[in-house]
Order: structure tokens, then C-alpha cells, then sequence
């Protein structure tokens, strides 16, 4: 396959998939299996951070520290976006899909994470181009690595509309809409870096970025919330298999 294709193909089955995987999630009320599925998140997350996208970026580059730069830029930017609440997660008991509803806000919450996640979808989808622009392999890591975290986001999602009086249809509808953000952050990105390939380092830094503030600053903390011995083990253990499957995918699509 071509390139565009790869990201055609990876940014609209990504999106999907990760929505329909969090509508089965979010009706059978499988907390557990949520709670589980972020520890792997987070560990495929830092894998593909750590063992191939930013080492492809310093591969890419002629300047560590401006790669370095773009890593803390991103870090803070990521930032700013979620205290403006359009870069919005929800992957544990502790937050506004599992409060109660106030009458008169209701849809106001599910508009603002609709609009949060189709920008959310979009960038998503910058960074899968980027990655396949650069390399194939490394842009199926990404987007496999994408996917992983996508799935327990959409969840807290998909329990926010139907916390704001949103239909179990609706709330799919829309999910399935956002998620078409991400084809077209892919294909926009796609055509706008053919011309400028000297970028792609940058925004590479930036997507390594990205998954390391998920991971650390927004899905690590919720796992703080369970503190028995056997919770801490599973963490752990599931974090280490996030990690070995982003090892494992390198060794096979190297192959």
C-alpha cells in the first residue's frame, strides 16, 4: 500500500474501531475491564513514546535540542488545551460522566466533549500522517499505540452524552462523527507536509509529547485512586504488556 493509503486506512479503522470498542464497553457497564484497558494504554502509550517515536525524530533531525524543545512545548500546550477542556479525558469512577446530571445543563456537557474530541480526533490524525510520512512501521506503532488510549477515552465519552440526555443511538452517532476528525486530520496532513518534510521531526516531537501527557498526567493518576496490592501488581503488569506489544509490533512489521 501507499503511504496515503496506510493513513486512510489506519485513521478511519482507528476511529471506528475505537468507538464501537467503547459502545461495548460503556452498555455492558465492564468498569473493570476499562480500568484494565488504561493500564495497558498507558503502557503502549510510553512504549511507542519512547522506543519509536522519538528515537525516529532524533533519526530525522539535525538538532537534538530542538527536538527536545518541541517534547517540552508540546508537554506545555497539551496542558493549556486540557485546562481549556478541549483536550478532554475521562478513563476512571472520578469525574463528570459518573456525577449526577443537572437539569438545566443537560447536553451542555455533551457538547463541549463532542467539541473537544472531534479536535482531539483531528490532531489524532496528524500524528498517524506524520508517523507514515516518516516511516511505515512507525506509523503503524502510532496509530496501534493512538488506538490503545482511544478506546477507554471514548468510553468516558460515550457515558457523558448519556449523562447529558443523550439516546444510546445518539451518542453512538456521534461518537462515529468525531471520529471521522481523525480521516481528515490524516488526509489534510498528509498533502500539507508533502511539501514540508522539515517539519516532520517537529511534529513527531510533538506527537511523542502528546502520549506522554496522556499517560503520565492524565491516565496514571486515576490508577492512584486503587491501592491494594493486588490492583498495583495488575498496573503493573498490564503496563509492562502495553510496553512488550509495542516491542513486539517493531519486531514483526520490521520483518
Amino acid at each position: 500500500m501507499n503511504v496515503l493509503l496506510w493513513i486512510v486506512v489506519s485513521s478511519f479503522i482507528g476511529g471506528v474501531l475505537s468507538v464501537l470498542c467503547a459502545a461495548l464497553f460503556a452498555l455492558n457497564a465492564r468498569a473493570h475491564w476499562v480500568n484494565s484497558l488504561v493500564s495497558y494504554a498507558i503502557g503502549a502509550l510510553l512504549g511507542a513514546a519512547f522506543l519509536e517515536i522519538l528515537p525516529e525524530a532524533l533519526k530525522l533531525t539535525d538538532s537534538v535540542s530542538k527536538v527536545s524543545g518541541a517534547v517540552l512545548a508540546g508537554i506545555l500546550i497539551f496542558f493549556t488545551l486540557e485546562k481549556l477542556l478541549l483536550w478532554r479525558h475521562c478513563h476512571h469512577d472520578h469525574c463528570e460522566a459518573h456525577e449526577p446530571v443537572v437539569p438545566n445543563e443537560h447536553g451542555r456537557s455533551g457538547a463541549m466533549i463532542m467539541v473537544g474530541d472531534t479536535f482531539h480526533n483531528f490532531v489524532d490524525g496528524v500524528i498517524i500522517a506524520a508517523a507514515f510520512l516518516a516511516d511505515v512501521n512507525l506509523g503503524i506503532v502510532t496509530a496501534l499505540a493512538i488506538i490503545a488510549h482511544e478506546i477507554p477515552q471514548e468510553v468516558g465519552d460515550f457515558m457523558i452524552l448519556l449523562h447529558s440526555g443523550y439516546t444510546k443511538a445518539q451518542a453512538l452517532l456521534l461518537n462515529l462523527v468525531s471520529s471521522l476528525a481523525t480521516l481528515l486530520g490524516g488526509v489534510l496532513a498528509y498533502y500539507a507536509l508533502q511539501s514540508m518534510q522539515s517539519i516532520v521531526p517537529t511534529l513527531l516531537a510533538l506527537a511523542a509529547a502528546s502520549m506522554i501527557y496522556v499517560a503520565v498526567a492524565d491516565l496514571i493518576p486515576g490508577l492512584h485512586k486503587r491501592t491494594t496490592l493486588r490492583d498495583t501488581l495488575e498496573q503493573v503488569v498490564l503496563i509492562a504488556l502495553g510496553i512488550s506489544s509495542i516491542v513486539l509490533v517493531q519486531l514483526l512489521v520490521s520483518e
